[in-house]
C-alpha cells in the first residue's frame, strides 16, 4: 500500500518501551503536535504490513507506533510464518498498550491527550479492550477482528463494549473464513444494545487479510484503498467532533450477494 505514497518526509525508527517491549514509530516529518495512533499488528506478530500502515498514517498526520505484542513469545520466527500462535491475553496487551501510550508521551511531535487504537485480525478486539480500560482513547478501528469467539485469556465482547464509549470503525470482508455476516451481526448488536457509536463496513468479495499487500492472494486492491480512505475520513470525522457524546450514530455499509454461504469461504495466503 506504499508504492505511491510519498514517505520521503516520514521519520522511522525501532523504539524500546519501558517494559521492554520494542515498536516500530512512523513520525510525519512536519512540526507537530500530531494525534497519534496505537497500531496492533495481525497474528503474524510486528511485520512489514504493520508498518508500512504505519507509514502511511504518517502521511495522513498522524504519529503512529506499533508495539511489539509478541515480544514475550521465543519462537517469533515460527509465528511470522504462521506455523505458530501466539496467545494474547486481554490484560496483558492493555498494558502493553499502556507501555507504549507512555512511550509516545516522551515524542515531543505526539499529542497523547485522546488516543486512536487499531486493531488487526488477532488484534482486532483489542482497540475495545483498552478503550474499555483507559479514559484517553478517542476512536477504535477493528479489522476483521474482533467479532469471532473469545479465546482462553479473553472476555466476551459484549462485556467489553458496555464498558467502553468511544465510536467504533469495523472493517470485515464478505469472503472472511473466519468471520462470518452472523459474527459482524452480533458485533453490531452489542454495539446497539449498548448505545455506542459505529461505522460497520461490510467489503463485498474481500477475503480475510484483504488490506495486506504483502500477501498477494489476499490482497484486494480496490477494497483495501476504499478501506483506507474510510479509515482516514471516520478519524477525521471523529477528532471534528462528528461524533458527539451526547449522540448515539449507527452505520451498517453491506454489500453481499443474496446467495451469502460462509461454508463457502476459503483461506487465501
Amino acid at each position: 500500500m506504499l508504492a505511491e505514497i510519498d514517505t520521503r518526509q516520514v521519520r522511522t525508527e525501532d523504539v524500546r518501551c519501558a517494559n521492554g517491549m520494542d515498536a516500530f514509530l512512523a513520525q510525519p516529518g512536519t512540526p507537530g503536535p500530531h494525534p497519534s495512533v496505537v497500531l496492533l499488528h495481525e497474528r503474524y506478530g510486528l511485520l512489514q504490513h504493520t508498518k508500512d500502515l504505519a507509514m502511511r498514517f504518517a502521511t495522513e498526520g498522524y504519529v503512529t507506533i506499533c508495539p511489539n505484542l509478541f515480544h514475550r513469545e521465543p519462537n517469533q520466527a515460527e509465528i511470522a510464518t504462521g506455523n505458530a500462535r501466539a496467545a494474547l491475553d486481554d490484560q496483558l496487551v492493555a498494558d502493553d498498550v499502556g507501555a507504549a501510550i507512555a512511550y509516545l508521551g516522551g515524542v515531543p511531535a505526539a499529542s497523547t491527550e485522546r488516543i486512536i487504537v487499531m486493531g488487526v485480525c488477532a488484534t482486532g478486539r483489542h482497540p475495545l479492550v483498552v478503550a474499555a480500560r483507559r479514559d484517553d482513547v478517542q476512536a477504535c478501528v477493528v479489522f476483521y477482528g474482533g467479532a469471532g469467539n473469545p479465546r482462553a485469556g479473553q472476555e466476551a465482547m459484549e462485556d467489553i463494549i458496555q464498558r467502553s464509549r468511544v465510536p467504533v470503525l469495523g472493517v470485515f470482508g464478505e469472503g472472511d473464513h473466519g468471520i462470518s455476516i452472523d459474527h459482524v451481526l452480533k458485533f453490531r448488536s452489542a454495539l446497539e444494545q449498548a448505545r455506542r457509536s459505529y461505522y460497520i463496513r461490510i467489503a463485498p468479495g474481500a477475503p480475510h487479510g484483504f488490506l495486506n499487500d504483502t500477501m498477494p492472494g489476499r490482497y484486494r486492491r480496490e477494497q483495501a484503498e476504499s478501506a483506507w480512505r474510510l479509515i482516514i475520513d471516520f478519524l477525521s470525522r471523529v477528532r471534528s467532533g462528528g461524533y458527539p457524546a451526547d449522540r448515539v450514530q449507527w452505520t451498517y455499509d453491506a454489500t453481499t450477494s443474496p446467495n451469502y454461504d460462509f461454508s463457502k469461504n476459503v483461506r487465501y495466503e
